[in-house]
């Protein structure tokens, strides 16, 4: 009986153990699975930003919302707004507002040179709200069932589509440097996840940066959408 009663206080013991590292063990698994699938979608939205897609009417059925932080420059106060859900039903309107760049005019026309002053501005902060491409298939669509697809994992992307910075007294010397403003652009996407039911994200931080050479071209389909024509490209004078 002494002997059976160590046997299991040894048994005890080694248990505790094991089930205290469980919990560690499995919150690793998670934080690899997501971080896998955050690289997975990343690829998917580079490219369709950088290719000016327009036929990615699949991203319909995982983007639910895209918002815009808009501020004024040089003297405004911020204006956030979001895209009706009833905008959002095409590849190319969700590409385009993903596309918008950073820097727009009043009318909400690109600004190529940003480094001039004298105008008026936009300041653009895009987020999108996303269910997670990658990942269980049960989630997926047709999957109508709102609470999976409310337990499903959910991330946002923070979009900057920004002009390269030159220096502005290269600018008047160089007309290269002008070329170089208006056709070369660094694209980041932000991805905080995960996305929570109280509209908070959890602790996940991943950028990913890419440089996105072409022309952008604009068009009004009830809301300005911008596309990358990475074939061509804008000729631009120089002003100063």
């Amino acid at each position: 009986m002494v002997e059976i009663a160590i046997c299991l206080a040894v048994i005890g013991i080694a248990l505790i153990s094991i089930i205290g590292v469980l919990p560690i063990g499995m919150n690793t698994q998670r934080d690899n699975r997501e971080e896998t699938i955050i690289n997975q979608d990343a690829t998917v939205f580079i490219e369709a930003i950088r290719g000016g897609a327009r036929g990615l009417d699949d991203l319909t059925n995982y983007v639910y919302a895209i918002t815009n932080f808009q501020v004024v420059y040089p003297a405004g106060t911020p204006n956030p707004y979001g895209y009706a859900n009833n905008y959002l039903t095409n590849g190319a309107n969700i590409v385009g507002l993903l596309s918008t760049p950073e820097y727009t005019d009043n009318s909400g026309n690109l600004i190529t040179n940003v480094l001039s002053g004298g105008y008026s501005s936009h300041s653009n902060h895009i987020v999108a709200y996303v269910h997670s491409i990658s990942g269980p298939a049960v989630e997926k669509p047709p999957q109508d069932n709102q609470t999976i697809q409310a337990d499903s994992f959910g991330y946002r992307i923070l979009c900057v589509n920004a002009p390269v910075a030159a220096a502005a007294n290269t600018l008047a010397t160089t007309p290269y440097n002008w070329q170089l403003a208006a056709n070369l652009h660094e694209l980041r996407l932000t991805f905080l996840w995960p996305q929570q039911p109280n509209g908070k994200v959890g602790p996940g931080r991943q950028t990913f940066r890419t440089m996105v050479a072409g022309q952008i071209v604009q068009t009004n389909n009830g809301q300005w959408l911008y596309f990358y024509q990475p074939q061509s490209f804008v000729n631009v004078t120089n002003a100063l």
